[in-house]
Parts: structure tokens; C-alpha cells; sequence
């Protein structure tokens, strides 16, 4: 089938036939990282302003999810659905995205006069040569992304796949906490179109390089942007759990009480100086080395901008550090500046947990195009 050439994002359908289609009545948008399940509704109020409906954050059991990869369906069904209740919301449908790393991309150049069952046809013609999985293991789809800028003749197209596994088991996840799933993504795409909402409100006027640092539980991402379309992107293993991990060494403290009072408060006063103020160098240590890959497999030797997301970008002064190691203006990730905030929802709370909300809202915005 042949998608919408406006967007660069993805469905998934499994090969041979339909699977995942466009959507237009409103999806939750549920992101399932490695610590946790996060959910959000948006409502379009006009064809300017969104709104933010409900959302919720439900922590994970250790190991629920590893690297990505769903290791513990029933636990990750239990989060997903105490998530709905938190959020109280009566959306049955939503999207879900597999990690980028599951996902196999890639740009293919085709005569611009097939049909759509020629096209569908030479899409997988082309998959069987680029995806090393036999094709019925594989969820795959496309996308005409517009005219090639070599030859006005022909057009280019996005094939993404990834194994069904990976997209099964999503599903069943949902299915298990009673939501239907409408849409299935990938995490790069779906920051795309979060990153979409924040783009105008960045310094500048010309289109900007700007690396949006996603610093999570147990992986950092860097993905950069030229103007709005991915140029780079690449996963590290480093993220908050190593701060919790410091804590329970310099402390005493099982897993669980040093990750409560990391959230909460009530470690001693040494904490700041000797925990947290070497893990925010570590971040920044961090997102240097990142850029620095960049740099090496680009033409680019600086960014304009850095975005902070993730969980760990609420950490005060994290921001301020990095951008002191790397020379680029850094400013924490909100994707819902502009939204309005429905009375269900806690401005303060949302504030300080957007930076970890960029794949859940991108997966929302899957409602509305």
C-alpha cells in the first residue's frame, strides 16, 4: 500500500498483507522504555493548538525490559494497564514504537510513474535483497518520500522493517492491558515529529544541527537533525541507573531505596558533592563522546544546538554542564510548550517530566497525520 509522502514516519504491516493503517480518531501514545511505561493523550483543540488530555508514568519491574527488548510480558501488560487508570482515560486504541535498533531503514530509488501494486511490488523485490531475515519473519513497510534530487524521473522510498517478534509482542502487551493497537512506530520517527513541536521555538531563523541527548535509565541515544529530518543517530549504554547503582555503594541502600530516594529526597547532604555532581560530568562526558562519533562520520565539526531529553534531563543543572563541555547552547526538551493543559493534568508535573515524554507524544501525534 502506499502511504502518505508527507511524512516520514512509519506503519508496519505484515508482509504480504494490510496490517497497521492510517489513523485518524485519537490514539494513546505509550512509549515502554527499560524502567517504565509512558502514556499520553492529546486532543486537537483547532488546526493550531493541541491539547494535553491526560498522561501517566508507571514504573517497571527491574529486567521487565532489557536493552529494549521486552523480556517480561505479564509485568509489562500490569504497568501499561495501571497506567490507564492513573491517566483515567477512555481511549481504547493506541500506538507503540519499536527501538530504532530493532529497525532496519533504508532509501530506495524507484521510477516515479509505478503504480501503487508495481511500487508494493519492487519495494519487495528490493526488501529481499536488503533484509537479512527471510521476509515472513519480518514486519515491513514504505513510504514515497518525494522526487529523487538526482533524477526528477524517479522517487525516493523509505523501507523500514523489523522482526515480527519485536512487533508482536508489543501488541500483545497492549491487547493484554484491553487497548487495540492501531499503529506501530519506530522511537526515531516518532521523536521526529515530537521534535517538530519544539523546532520553532529554537534560536535562529536559518534551518539549525541540533542533537537531541536522550539520557534514560540504562541508554543515552544521540540523534541529530538537519532542519527537521534525522541525519544521525546512535544508542550508548549509560544512563540513570548507573547514578542509582553509585548511590547504593556510597549508601547502604538496596536497589529500590536508592532509586525511591533519588526520585524523592531524604539522601544526606554529601550527596550533591559526591554522587550527583560526578554523574552530571559523567552526562556530559557523555554527550561529548557522542557528538564526537558525529563529528567523525559527518562533515560537521559543531552543532548549533543541543536538546536534553530523557529521564535524567530533570536533574537540575544538567543542562548547564553539558552545555559547558561541549560548547553548544543547551536547553532541556519540553514538546508540549505551545499545548494547552487539560484540568486532569498537573502543569508543574508535566513540565518536569516532558524531557521523558518525546516518543510517547510523537506516538500521540500519530492521531492527527
Amino acid at each position: 500500500m502506499r502511504l502518505n509522502t508527507q511524512q516520514l514516519t512509519t506503519f508496519f504491516r505484515k508482509q504480504g498483507s494490510p496490517f497497521f493503517r492510517r489513523q485518524s480518531s485519537p490514539l494513546l501514545g505509550i512509549d515502554i522504555s527499560s524502567t517504565a511505561v509512558k502514556l499520553i493523550e492529546l486532543r486537537r483543540l483547532n488546526t493550531e493548538r493541541l491539547r494535553v488530555e491526560s498522561y501517566a508514568i508507571e514504573p517497571l519491574p527491574k529486567n521487565a525490559v532489557v536493552e529494549k527488548n521486552i523480556a517480561n510480558l505479564e509485568a509489562v501488560s500490569e504497568s501499561v494497564r495501571t497506567a490507564l487508570k492513573r491517566a483515567q482515560t477512555k481511549v481504547k486504541e493506541g500506538a507503540v514504537a519499536v527501538s530504532s535498533s530493532s529497525a532496519i531503514s533504508k532509501t530506495l530509488t524507484l521510477p516515479a510513474h509505478l503504480s501503487n501494486e508495481d511500487m508494493e511490488a519492487q519495494v519487495n523485490l528490493q526488501a529481499d535483497q536488503n533484509i537479512p531475515y527471510p521476509l515472513e519473519e519480518v514486519n515491513l513497510d514504505f513510504q514515497v518520500l518525494g522526487t529523487s534530487a538526482h533524477n526528477p524521473e524517479e522517487v525516493d522510498v523509505l523501507l523500514v522493517a523489523s522482526r515480527s517478534e519485536n512487533v508482536d509482542i508489543r501488541v500483545d502487551a497492549l491487547e493484554a492491558a484491553g487497548l487495540k493497537t492501531k499503529i506501530v512506530d519506530v522511537e526515531s520517527y516518532a521523536l521526529e515529529k515530537a521534535f517538530r513541536l519544539i523546532a520553532p521555538d529554537l534560536p535562529g531563523d536559518e534551518p539549525k544541527t541540533v542533537a537531541v541527548v536522550d539520557i534514560g535509565a540504562t541508554m543515552t541515544s544521540l540523534t541529530v537533525f538537519e532542519g527537521e529530518r534525522i541525519v544521525y543517530t546512535r544508542d550508548q549504554v549509560f544512563g540513570g541507573r548507573q547514578l542509582t547503582e553509585e548511590i547504593m555503594r556510597c549508601y547502604g541502600l538496596s536497589y529500590e531505596q536508592a532509586d525511591t530516594k533519588k526520585c524523592r529526597g531524604g539522601l544526606p547532604d554529601s550527596y550533591e558533592t559526591e554522587v550527583l555532581e560526578p554523574f552530571k560530568e559523567a552526562m556530559a562526558q557523555q554527550a561529548a563522546r557522542s557528538l564526537q562519533f558525529f563529528f567523525g562520520a559527518s562533515q560537521h565539526n559543531n552543532i548549533d544546538h543541543i536538546l536534553l531529553a530523557g529521564g535524567c534531563a530533570a536533574i537540575a543543572g544538567a543542562a548547564e554542564v553539558i552545555e559547558e563541555h561541549t560548547a553548544a547552547p543547551t536547553t532541556v526538551a519540553n514538546p508540549f510548550g505551545r499545548m494547552a493543559v487539560s484540568s486532569r493534568v498537573q502543569p508543574q508535573s508535566l513540565a518536569e517530566d516532558a524531557p521523558s515524554l518525546m516518543i510517547a507524544c510523537g506516538l500521540a501525534l500519530r492521531s492527527y497525520g
